[in-house]
């Protein structure tokens, strides 16, 4: 087998099939990645959501014992969002990153990869192959940054001159030796605005987050949001583009090549009130489809709440309120607590203490008496 005919073949069929770029590298150990992940997890910054297993995260070999190489692939996906609705007064909108926008990218970015291992099979018949996406143990962006697919940016991303840091990454091992591509330079320079624009500070230096402190993982989370990071969550239902909107390189970046990835723009940027009231059911017939749902309604509702709270309309009070007398979930009742102490006002205030009068639950309780406290010293 021409191993070198075969890349070459492989870089031909990608862009027949919806792959925006390819690239190739060895299999060996990614080791200084590891040295950085040593670090992450020493400071406390890693989230809870990764493969505990470092080995398995760095070192190839370790997922597939005869690899010799892996084709790293990029899906580009779009940066506006057009025809979108309006955010107004009676009808306060949250919106999706654009990561979930259109169908998850996950079912995407594996349906290419299926597609390169079918291609690879009809000719290699004996090849071992073992595709990944995001979840699989393998860190996808350091995989795309060997192999040519971009740098690793001062904000965590990949980036390429061409399409930015909107590329959706994914990988195959594999025991054919393909020539590896060469690294791209890093082009951030002395830029920091990735740095400046995080709203959290989550991005302690150039590649290096504290995950802890993103909004992006916050938006994911179950549980309370800390109080230090609610008023930056904004009207963010799932996720947080600040480190990629601020960056030069994506200013006139907005690739529409994929219909999969088109966003519905009332379910990308979807009226908070409405989200509110779905059931399970419901909220999977009309977001079930997105990545942005897959840790349930919950944590969606959740920041619908605080971003309810953003907008401080008064008009919003009434449905706060049904929410944390009736609602079931500790979290919901505290966070709507939480929001009725930020829109203020007489009637938000004789609310709290009315419920606080009947909540039973510590957790909440804490929260009720937080915002009555804060309304107290604002006069209210």
């Amino acid at each position: 087998m021409n191993h070198q005919q075969l890349k070459q073949d492989l870089i031909e069929y990608s862009k027949t099939i919806g792959i925006d770029k390819i690239g190739f590298t060895t299999s060996d150990p990614f080791l200084e990645l590891k040295n950085r992940l040593i670090e992450q997890q020493k400071r406390n910054y890693a989230s809870g959501f990764e493969e505990p297993n470092l080995d398995k995260r760095t070192d190839p070999k370790r997922l597939m014992p005869e690899a010799r190489s892996i084709i790293a692939i990029a899906v580009a996906y779009p940066s506006r969002l057009h025809n979108a609705p309006k955010s107004r007064k009676g009808q306060r909108r949250g919106i999706f990153s654009r990561s979930s926008w259109g169908l998850d990218y996950h079912h995407v970015v594996k349906d290419r990869l299926k597609k390169v291992e079918a291609f690879i099979q009809e000719r290699v018949p004996d090849a071992l192959l073992k595709s990944m996406v995001d979840t699989g143990e393998l860190a996808d962006r350091a995989v795309a940054e060997r192999a040519g697919i971009g740098w690793s940016g001062k904000n965590c991303s990949v980036l390429d001159p061409e399409y930015g840091s909107y590329m959706y990454l994914g990988e195959i091992i594999t025991n054919i030796p393909f020539l590896p591509d060469a690294p791209m330079e890093d082009l951030c320079g002395t830029c920091t605005k990735c740095l400046d624009a995080c709203p959290t500070g989550a991005l302690v230096a150039g590649g290096q987050i504290n995950a802890k402190r993103c909004i992006s993982f916050l938006t994911q989370t179950k549980e309370l949001i800390p109080a230090e990071f609610r008023d930056k969550v904004g009207n963010r239902l799932y996720g947080c583009d600040s480190c990629q909107t601020s960056c030069p390189y994506n200013k006139r970046v907005d690739f529409h090549l994929h219909q999969e990835l088109e966003a519905d723009p009332e379910i990308a940027k979807p009226e908070l009130l409405s989200l509110l009231s779905l059931s399970n059911r419901a909220f999977k017939e009309q977001y079930g489809s997105l990545s942005g749902a897959w840790r349930g309604k919950m944590p969606i509702q959740r920041n619908a709440i605080l971003a309810l709270a953003h907008f401080k309309d008064p008009e919003h009070i009434g449905p706060l309120a049904e929410l944390l007398k009736k609602d079931a979930r500790p979290v919901i009742r505290g966070t709507a607590a939480w929001a009725l102490g930020k829109i203020g006002g007489i009637e938000a205030a004789v609310i709290l203490k009315e419920c606080l009068a009947m909540e039973q639950e510590e957790l909440v309780r804490t929260e009720i008496e937080s915002a009555i406290a804060k309304l107290e010293k604002l006069g209210e």
